[in-house]
């Protein structure tokens, strides 16, 4: 049996998630210097299955526009190489001996743009996944049995004002990534 402060609680543990998630996408958005989450979201094709980056190699970034790629096992620095490229992510990695060196190219006002373009996108990603957590709850409220109308009321209004501030959360998020990816 739910209660309103149950659903109440399920529904900020979602919102929650869903400003985590954009977070993480964000931190992969490059800005002017290299960070190792950069390739977070990257996916290697590896034992016929796709693999997260930091599942087959360790990645660090030793100077302000490089990353280094270390593959856990020598024989994929192809296929990690491969999956670096067709990221679409902007980036020309190089193989060399055991570690895949890729160079972060300079970035000019129209690739700004586009990735300014990307932070938005993905905002709206985040934006969404709280509206179905708030929808979601609604329709946990319209399903409780024995409890009044007023309360309801009072629980949608709650749900109403999370949903609230964590749009507000995420609009800041964009804000904070725009001013990092036109910083010259």
């Amino acid at each position: 049996m739910s209660t309103i402060s149950a659903i109440e609680k399920d529904c900020r543990a979602a919102m929650d998630k869903a400003i985590d998630s954009t977070k993480r996408e964000f931190a992969g958005i490059r800005s002017g210097k290299a960070t190792p989450n950069m390739l977070d979201t990257v996916r290697v094709d590896m034992y016929g299955s796709l693999l997260a980056m930091n599942q087959v190699a360790t990645v660090s970034s030793p100077e302000p526009r490089l990353l280094i790629v270390t593959p856990f096992d020598k024989s994929q620095g192809k296929a990690i190489e491969k999956a670096i490229r067709e990221s679409g992510l902007g980036l020309d990695p190089a193989h060399q001996g055991g570690t895949i060196r890729v160079p972060l190219p300079a970035m000019n006002e129209d690739r700004r743009r586009e990735l300014v373009k990307v932070v938005h996108k993905l905002a709206e990603e985040g934006k969404v996944a709280v509206r179905h957590a708030r929808t979601h709850a609604r329709d946990a409220f319209k399903k409780l049995d024995g409890v009044s109308e007023d309360e309801v009321k009072h629980g949608e209004k709650e749900v109403q004002k999370l949903h609230d501030d964590y749009v507000r959360k995420i609009d800041e998020l964009i804000k904070a990534k725009e001013a990092e990816i036109m910083e010259v």
